[in-house]
């Protein structure tokens, strides 16, 4: 029987996320030699990288960065996956999404090709760690100010929701109550002329065949219908929903009081 103890089980375990019984396997088969193990790791890993990608990527973590540029704050928001939330909570996978963050405000990529490109490594990763991972997206915002709002949905797990307001200088007080009402309240878009054409006569559409549907009078129609898209407005536009700390007033009336202005955000939740 192979040398070796639990402490070492542990720490192969920590620098590869790999699974236990993956890690005693490579022990026994290296004699307990631990950089033996830790190569023969590497290599299954590497073999099964093809098998593993039609796994769900859905579990992992979000990180952010708030750089200055050109007299403008440029905030980044990364969401790198995993499949499992034991390899999320892991100090490798925490650090290969830094690395991966360090990269994308470097390189300016916007996407998992373009950060490849920019010299990102992901597959030695795979390897070692013997889940699926992938960098899901990238987001960007620029303004006079950044606020960075960064959630655990578990407190043993690192920030599964990411959000990133911009906002004019006068707006930097509200800014961080805005970022948390963000992460809460999902807004789809920041005003309603950032709300495409097509969505908006999507939903006053359908309005109207709900409202036909009902039965309700020809004349009553145009009313109903808009009263139902100023419903869809106030459900997914930041500036029209009901301010999470104070719901007589809206986000827009909120920022205003405070002679700000919103002018871009960014939010992630991992998976979703």
């Amino acid at each position: 029987m192979a040398n070796y103890t639990a402490a070492d089980i542990k720490d192969l375990r920590s620098k590869t996320g790999a699974g236990m019984l993956d890690v005693k396997k490579a022990l026994d088969e290296a004699d307990g030699d631990a950089e033996k193990a830790l190569e023969i790791i590497r290599v299954k890993g590497l073999k099964g990288i093809a098998k593993r990608e039609d796994r769900a990527a859905l579990e992992g973590l979000v990180v952010a960065d708030i750089a200055d540029k050109d007299g403008q704050k440029v905030g980044t928001l990364l969401e790198l996956n995993c499949e499992t939330d034991f390899v999320a909570k892991n100090e490798k996978f925490i650090t290969l999404a830094n690395e991966a963050l360090a990269t994308a405000v470097a390189s300016g990529a916007s996407n998992a090709d373009e950060l490849e490109a920019a010299g990102f490594n992901i597959t030695d990763a795979q390897a070692a760690i013997g889940e699926k991972l992938q960098v899901r997206r990238i987001g960007r915002v620029e303004g006079e100010a950044i606020e960075a709002y960064m959630h655990k949905t578990a407190k043993d797990l690192p920030p599964q929701v990411g959000v990133l307001v911009a906002t004019d200088a006068a707006g930097a007080g509200v800014a961080r109550d805005v970022a948390m009402h963000i992460a809460a309240y999902s807004p789809l878009y920041l005003s309603r002329e950032d709300v495409p054409a097509d969505v908006v006569e999507n939903e006053r559409r359908i309005a109207d065949e709900i409202a036909r549907n009902e039965g309700k009078p020809e004349a009553a129609l145009p009313k109903i219908v808009e009263g139902r898209v100023n419903g869809f407005f106030k459900e997914n536009v930041l500036l029209d929903q009901a301010f999470a700390r104070d719901p007589k007033k809206t986000v827009g009336q909120i920022v205003t009081e405070a002679g700000g202005t919103v002018t871009g955000f960014v939010r992630f939740r991992v998976g979703a």
